[in-house]
């Protein structure tokens, strides 16, 4: 597999850099909070998630597919951290501490172990509807957690409703200082963006937040800022105290965080993508997660995916690549190095505010509505309630992420995506199909145009799917009806809309020849194409009714009429 190294910055143009360094000092200014918070739901000291940001960005610059990608510690796989090492060590011991590091390894190893051995392929099955609906349930989720800060409220843990109700209940108890902070903040963001977007809103708003912090004394008001942060850079190697065999106690958990930020930071990459025009390899993006991770262990940050909320505040500060990453963990460097100190006086309302900002435009309910809208009264007779299937799979991930949380989520909207499309495909659509006035070989669909004449005793019929194991008995069934029609001596079956077929329904085709034809009705098959054509005729060994083969549907009609 060839991995050059850096190839999201092929094409670079020097008129890009002043839109990269501005959005690589805009996700800087998020980044570095951001990391301390997620850190601290990791269970580990704050300065972990600085330590884990540096190489995470550098590799996945070196390693990844995306142009615009941020990675680092977030909420998702911190909580999954968390949970994960809670169950082999008590939160605060330094075991803790070294059993988070080895989980960013672990996660790392099989990242990229997936990448070479190009298991991307498995990103197909989630599409893109699953992607949409998780993509618009963890923004919510980010979102509502986000709010108490925006208010100086308690945080309610638990699910996306159980936050939202805590919200509700806690409204009373809202610190004014901070709601004017963070309201302040969250409005002037928006205005930046609508009237002045050359200006880096995240970043005027993030120094205007500490400075109101020196000039009002809002500490001293009650408004909650970041605190103390360590300084300096961290040692690299492996977390000491650890046994080989504890790594092994790790792999189960790293699995599940490697979906979770394969999945986040996948669809957060096709999003901006789709909208700069540029494809994403899935391959490349599960090894530049597996360098990223490892990157961020052997310094001993924690476990890192891509970020939604960093990647959204990146594209809509101007990045056009990933030198803005680049510039990120530079800064992030100098910030560990000498100003650690000037983020500890950041509002947290004013973090949330430009977190918040950079979600809305993710919570993207017009993409979902759209999936509502792709149906026609025609689809609704053939596939019934399961028609807007995508529409549902959609909704199915996004409450799932919204009820039981990311991992869960995803799978749900994995599972039921999976189900409605082997649903529609175990039921099939079958087509009667009626000859084109004023042609000689054209058949379509009478459902559709009535107007399409009917050959006497003869029934043409078009299946609009592959034939496989799962709708061989529907198909047959189907066919058996319209074989019992009064006056109806054959059956044509024009095979050229099934893509494939496998041995069992081709036993299916065989077997229903031969009890049609003990009840007087002949079964032919038209425009057998590819291997629909080679399988029948390889497993066609019946004497007592051969299979009929016509090469069009007309010929097999005029064949049938003459044996009449």
């Amino acid at each position: 597999m060839s991995l050059p190294v850096f190839s999201s910055l092929g094409g670079y143009r020097r008129e890009w850099l002043r839109g990269d360094l501005i959005a690589g000092l805009t996700v800087w200014a998020v980044l570095v909070p951001e990391a301390l918070a997620y850190a601290t739901i990791a269970g580990v000291s704050p300065v972990v998630g600085l330590y884990a940001a540096p190489p995470a960005l550098i590799l996945y610059a070196a390693f990844g597919s995306s142009k615009h990608l941020v990675t680092g510690p977030m909420a998702a796989t911190a909580a999954l951290s968390a949970a994960a090492v809670a169950d082999l060590a008590t939160g605060g011991t330094k075991n803790f501490a070294a059993y988070t590091v080895a989980l960013a390894l672990v996660t790392g190893a099989l990242a990229l172990g997936a990448g070479l051995l190009r298991l991307g392929f498995l990103a197909t099955f989630i599409s893109e509807p699953v992607l949409k609906g998780f993509i618009v349930g963890l923004a919510l989720t980010i979102i509502i957690g986000q709010v108490p800060k925006l208010l100086g409220v308690e945080k309610t843990e638990g699910d996306f409703f159980r936050q939202l109700w805590g919200l509700l209940g806690n409204l009373g108890e809202t610190q004014g200082v901070t709601v004017v902070v963070g309201l302040s903040s969250l409005v002037l963001v928006f205005a930046l963006r609508r009237f002045a977007p050359a200006v880096p809103g995240s970043l005027v708003v993030v120094l205007l937040g500490i400075l109101a912090v020196h000039v009002f004394d809002l500490a001293a008001h009650g408004v909650d800022i970041v605190g103390h942060i360590d300084s300096g850079l961290p040692s690299v190697g492996l977390p000491h105290g650890l046994a080989w065999s504890d790594y092994g106690k790790l792999v189960a958990a790293g699995v599940g965080v490697m979906l979770v930020g394969f999945a986040e930071g996948l669809g957060a990459a096709k999003t901006y993508a789709a909208r700069d025009n540029y494809d994403i390899d899935p391959n490349r993006e599960l090894i530049g997660l597996g360098a990223a991770n490892i990157g961020a262990g052997l310094s001993s940050g924690m476990v890192v995916n891509g970020s939604l909320s960093k990647t959204a505040v990146n594209g809509s500060a101007g990045a056009h690549s990933q030198v803005s990453g680049l510039f990120v963990a530079l800064m992030t460097v100098i910030t560990l190095l000498f100003f650690t100190s000037l983020f500890e006086d950041l509002p947290e309302a004013t973090l949330a505010a430009v977190v918040i900002a950079a979600l809305v435009d993710l919570v993207d309910y017009r993409a979902l509505m759209a999936l509502y809208r792709l149906y026609t009264s025609e689809l609704g007779k053939i596939y019934g309630p399961v028609t807007r299937a995508d529409f549902i799979a959609a909704v199915a991930a996004m409450s799932g992420v919204l009820v039981f949380d990311t991992l869960p989520g995803l799978f749900i909207g994995i599972a039921v995506s999976i189900l409605l499309l082997l649903f529609r495909a175990s039921r099939p659509h079958i087509a009667e199909l009626g000859k084109v006035a004023g042609t000689r070989n054209q058949w379509t669909d009478r459902g559709r145009h009535p107007e399409n004449s009917e050959v006497a005793g003869i029934a043409v019929l078009r299946v609009e799917a592959g034939l496989f194991f799962a709708n061989a008995d529907d198909v047959r069934n189907t066919i058996k009806s319209y074989a019992a029609r009064p006056g109806v001596t054959a059956i044509v079956l024009d095979a050229e809309s099934i893509a494939g077929i496998d041995s069992t329904a081709t036993q299916m085709v065989i077997d229903l020849s031969v009890e049609l034809r003990r009840v007087h009705c002949q079964l032919a098959i038209a425009h057998g194409v590819g291997q629909v054509r080679d399988m029948l005729r390889l497993a066609d060994g019946v004497k007592e009714s051969p299979l009929l083969l016509f090469s069009t549907v007309q010929s097999a009609v005029d064949s049938l009429s003459a044996r009449d």
